[in-house]
């Protein structure tokens, strides 16, 4: 039985006036089942039903965070989990979502990178933790305009899978969200940032999880990344904003004694110069055994200061449901069978 979400809503069965029914009630009124969809033919519902499955998830977790932030616990039809955390906002709903079943990319301080790689999500895996979290939070689909691919996973790993996830999210019959409030985190893989360049009609922006400067520190805590060098990457990071004309989002974990040193600030302004960038300073989220913590107070700041110094747009971006396990893979990391689910399909 094929997922509905899977489908571009341009592919999506039925024609004229019954299609936008359908699509009416799957994203903006996001039906949890075709019994729910009142105003089509009971014979065309059990139809549907019969060649379609609407919910991706076999189970729905949530933690709440005394500040408001959700932290959502996906099991997968095959057993497999992964997460989703909601954040809301004074001015804004933003939900950040996974592309994957754990990561290959194996950063050494990232509860996810500690799960390993279980398998790519499908489009409407990606798509549903938006309707899902959407229900579980009581509003409706539409409400929820910010998003981003920085969850469990390497978005340009899952390319086909997550460009298909994106328009879908971006149709103006689907979600309709604008492609200025549509973020991309990559750890920094130079073909698929080329690739992403490339999406005339797509046109979300790009974050690039950095987090130092120098070769011998990248690859301390990234160990995958002697694969595609710094200098690679910025290259590539230059070819986006010659080919797309947007600007270009550094993020930079700060980790304790290891990424974030003066000349470490200065080597990353270094790096930037010429470009149109901004630099997100993420204090680190702690979980049990990673073997980092994050940098102090003072030591962001310091590092803060080094940069804007030298002409860097810089912020900090503090940290969301600490209390609730939000960092991405903290959760299912807990679960033993997370990424193969094999206790769950046993």
């Amino acid at each position: 039985m094929r997922l509905l979400l899977d489908l571009h809503p341009d592919s999506y069965p039925l024609e004229g006036f019954r299609k936008r029914q359908l699509l009416e009630w799957v994203f903006v009124q996001g039906a949890g089942s075709f019994e729910a969809m009142t105003n089509l033919p009971a014979d065309l519902r059990a139809t549907l039903g019969e060649e379609y499955a609407l919910n991706p998830f076999r189970e729905i977790e949530t933690v709440r965070s005394t500040d408001g932030s959700v932290k959502y616990l996906f099991t997968l039809h095959d057993g497999r989990q992964m997460e989703a955390v909601y954040m809301p906002y004074l001015d804004r709903r933003t939900i950040c979502v996974s592309t994957m079943v754990g990561c290959p990319a194996k950063c050494a301080f990232c509860a996810t990178g500690a799960m390993g790689f279980g398998r790519n999500l499908t489009p409407g895996e990606i798509v549903g933790q938006v309707l899902a979290v959407a229900g579980g939070e009581g509003i409706a689909p539409r409400e929820l305009r910010n998003l981003v691919f920085m969850g469990m996973g390497e978005p340009l790993l899952n390319y086909d899978h997550t460009m298909l996830a994106a328009r879908i999210l971006l149709h103006p019959q689907a979600l309709g969200m604008s492609k200025r409030r549509v973020t991309l985190s990559t750890v920094g893989l130079p073909k698929g940032i080329r690739r992403l360049a490339a999406e005339d009609d797509l046109g979300i922006k790009l974050a690039i999880s950095l987090h130092a400067p120098d070769e011998e520190t990248r690859q301390r805590i990234i160990p995958t990344g002697h694969r595609n060098s710094i200098v690679e990457i910025m290259a590539a990071a230059r070819e986006y904003q010659a080919t797309t004309g947007r600007r270009v989002t550094f993020e930079y974990s700060m980790l304790r004694g290891v990424n974030d040193q003066l000349w470490q600030a200065r080597e990353l302004a270094g790096l930037l110069r010429g470009l149109v960038s901004h630099v997100n300073l993420i204090p680190m989220n702690p979980w049990d055994g990673s073997g980092f913590e994050s940098s102090t107070e003072a030591e962001i700041q310091a590092f803060y200061d080094e940069l804007e110094a030298r002409g860097v747009d810089v912020s900090v971006r503090r940290s969301r449901g600490k209390d609730a396990g939000a960092a991405c893979g903290q959760l299912a990391l807990k679960r033993p069978d997370a990424v193969t689910g094999s206790a769950a399909s046993a």
